[in-house]
């Protein structure tokens, strides 16, 4: 009986934790129809536990204009995450950065289409440099990688 009541108190205590390792981020991807790297991005997500909504589109570009990522600072899919805009193949740390720290931004991005990043075939030839986007779309840097 004894042995029944403790493993009871344990499976309580654990409960809790393991509902919320459970529980994924949702992500909204939009990508061009015939762009393959973003299903490769889009699968980097769901491999690091988010659960990603593809949306083909043509208005790629009015998408990332309208979150806020002036044209030079676009990649070839945006993504939408709890509030914010991560554009481009960002790393997984820096979108889990972003969603822990949660700053006054519109989002991030890594623009173009680097070698190397998540989703894309490659050696990474550089450090990526992520931006931040500002509510006003000046992008700075957030984070190097």
């Amino acid at each position: 009986m004894n042995r029944i009541l403790r493993l009871g108190a344990i499976i309580t205590l654990l409960a809790p934790p393991m509902q919320a390792m459970a529980q994924q981020t949702s992500a909204v991807l939009y990508k061009n129809p015939q762009c393959g790297c973003c299903e490769g991005y889009a699968d980097y997500l769901r491999d690091n536990g988010f659960e990603v909504d593809v949306k083909p589109t043509n208005d790629l570009a009015e998408i990332s204009r309208r979150a806020g990522v002036p044209e030079d600072f676009q990649g070839c899919h945006v993504t939408f995450v709890d509030g914010y805009v991560v554009e481009g193949h960002v790393p997984v740390n820096l979108v889990r950065k972003l969603l822990s720290e949660r700053p006054d931004i519109a989002g991030i991005t890594l623009p173009g289409m680097p070698m190397g990043s998540p989703g894309m075939g490659g050696a990474k030839e550089e450090p990526f440099k992520v931006y931040a986007v500002g509510q006003d779309g000046a992008p700075t840097v957030y984070a190097t990688e």
